[in-house]
């Protein structure tokens, strides 16, 4: 399997509001810049779909090393949450709906196309890659006011 990394990142401008997400994917020396964005959305949704977008780009199932700064996509997939509400119907422990089950289907879908690890970063403390994404995305929300 080809060895991938991404870089991703979200934005919102108001929660919900206008929203980006960025995505950079790396095979050895080649790079790609995605970004999208909506109009009325949330953070989590926008950090959903730079994953989401990232690994669709992909045209065979690759070895993928994600990096986000995102805890509820980072979480919900390496602590098995989304999994586990799937199982349940798209409902939480707490027997409340799961937000974003729309998003999560669509990941946990591709997950199981591609090998993926995720690796947690931290937001806005000079990451390059991440910076990058994080400008990509805010710039897809301005355009979306």
């Amino acid at each position: 399997m080809k060895k991938v990394f991404m870089f991703t990142d979200g934005a919102c401008s108001g929660n919900p509001g206008p929203g980006g997400w960025g995505t950079i994917l790396r095979y050895g020396d080649a790079e790609k810049e995605l970004s999208g964005g909506e109009a009325q959305t949330t953070n989590n949704r926008m950090e959903l779909l730079a994953v989401i977008n990232g690994l669709a780009a992909l045209k065979e199932p690759c070895e993928v090393t994600i990096q986000s700064d995102s805890r509820y996509v980072v979480d919900g997939i390496e602590k098995g949450w989304a999994r586990s509400w799937k199982r349940n119907g798209w409902r939480k422990a707490d027997k409340k709906p799961a937000l974003n089950a729309d998003l999560w289907e669509k990941l946990l879908t591709l997950l199981d196309i591609h090998a993926v690890n995720f690796i947690w970063i931290k937001g806005h403390a000079g990451h390059p890659e991440n910076e990058r994404c994080d400008q990509l995305a805010v710039a897809q929300s301005m355009q979306h006011k």
